[in-house]
């Protein structure tokens, strides 16, 4: 069972209250399950599901830094960013690069890092949750949605994570 530190406070977020305070907490526990999920593991957290499938839970952490970049650096922020981990001529770079080198996964960790926390420093200065940015497959979209969005996203993938980690060495729990 994953009972390291945090595991149990994860989820103690507010309940009631103004919404901001509830996306960002809800996103903060999404983001704490995957390094929970993650937590422990040397190599191995570069080992792939099952053939012929890439996924691993070294590939959903690049995958996730590319999406926190995505969103918030490139569309609400708008900077002038490519992605960390894939390209139009790699679109499986995320996944596919998820090697077992110390230094393959140091560097996504690393990544990861430095997308959320631009991600919360752009949440915790926006004057509101309409704060709006372009992309080029949703059109306009608002802080608010993207916060949503990426709670449904590391929930979906934080369930992969589930399955990986009790796949390689059988620890089970939310």
């Amino acid at each position: 069972m994953f009972t390291g530190a945090g595991s149990e406070d994860r989820f103690g977020g507010p309940a009631t209250g103004d919404e901001r305070s509830m996306l960002v907490a809800m996103l903060d526990a999404q983001r704490a399950t995957l390094r929970l999920k993650c937590s422990g593991l040397g190599p191995e957290v570069a080992l792939r599901s099952a053939a012929p499938s890439s996924l691993s839970l070294l590939g959903l952490v690049r995958h996730l830094a590319d999406v926190e970049r995505r969103w918030f650096r490139a569309v609400l922020a708008g900077h002038d960013v490519e992605l960390r981990f894939s390209s139009g001529e790699v679109p499986e770079g995320d996944f596919d690069g998820a090697g077992p080198e110390p230094e393959v996964i140091a560097a996504s960790w690393a990544a990861w890092r430095e997308e959320v926390a631009f991600a919360e420093a752009f949440v915790a200065q926006a004057p509101h949750l309409d704060v709006e940015g372009r992309d080029a497959w949703r059109g306009t979209v608002s802080l608010r949605w993207v916060l949503v969005h990426l709670i449904e996203e590391y929930a979906r993938h934080n369930g992969h994570a589930d399955l990986l980690r009790e796949r390689i060495d059988g620890a089970v729990g939310v």
